[in-house]
């Protein structure tokens, strides 16, 4: 149940057409609908503006099929991330309009009819190797209702690849950068554009990366402003708040 089956139904009762008794009966699964392993936040969407969003790793496909049918039966756009194809699979079973994203690791169902918000999000990665974490970035930012489009494979590495885009990064309103390796990319976006940068470090990298930790600190440490920085490989975390970002300015731009 969304805000809007909400409004409506306070409408009927206001009008009468609704008993209180069955007003009640509706609203009965929030905030939370408990499903013996999992309490499935039904209240998210009301409160943050999308519903809740699976994390697919460590959970069994039966798991994520049953916290699936809760969020879809609330009429929910779906988002479930880190999904094999094995969890796909099942989830085709039992609902065929299930779309499975290969290279982001998600499988989404839209449900939703809502417009695209005008302001442009731009996916940018530094290397090929960092087009995964980009894609679950993509993927949820486009679910969340925003014009998305990507430019990958534009790293310092051979800097003049990005400048060659200067007008595409200067269209965007705000700018998802996904780098591993030193994580420059970032910082030098940032120094090129007026808008937002949310950096997304990556795990892709040498030895001395350790993991993503060496991005994460050289993203935290730029000294470009308008940089925020969200987790090792976490692009679902940067399409979130993108698509937030794009939500609270679009009139504006």
């Amino acid at each position: 149940m969304d805000i809007d089956d909400i409004k409506d139904l306070l409408r009927k009762v206001k009008k009468g057409k609704v008993s209180l008794e069955e007003a009640l009966s509706h609203l009965k699964d929030l905030p939370y609908k408990d499903i013996g392993f999992a309490r499935v936040d039904s209240h998210r969407a009301l409160r943050c503006g999308f519903p809740e969003v699976i994390f697919c790793q460590g959970k069994t496909p039966q798991q994520v099929v049953a916290i699936a049918s809760q969020i879809i039966k609330g009429k929910g756009d779906l988002l479930a991330t880190r999904a094999d194809k094995k969890i796909y699979q099942a989830v085709l079973k039992e609902f065929p309009e299930a779309k499975y994203h290969e290279s982001a690791r998600a499988i989404t169902v839209k449900r939703s009819t809502r417009r695209p918000r005008k302001g442009l999000i731009l996916v940018v990665t530094a290397g090929t190797s960092d087009i995964p974490v980009a894609e679950e970035a993509r993927v949820a930012a486009e679910l969340m209702g925003n014009r998305v489009e990507a430019l990958y494979d534009v790293g310092v590495a051979g800097i003049h690849r990005l400048l060659g885009y200067r007008g595409l990064l200067t269209q965007a309103r705000v700018i998802v950068v996904v780098a591993g390796m030193e994580g420059a990319l970032a910082g030098v976006v940032a120094g090129l554009v007026d808008c937002p940068v949310v950096a997304v470090p990556t795990s892709v990298g040498y030895g001395a990366s350790f993991f993503g930790i060496a991005p994460l600190l050289t993203m935290l440490n730029t000294c470009a402003a308008g940089v925020s920085v969200v987790n090792i490989d976490n692009g679902f975390g940067a399409g979130y708040v993108a698509s937030l970002i794009n939500q609270g300015t679009s009139n504006r731009k």
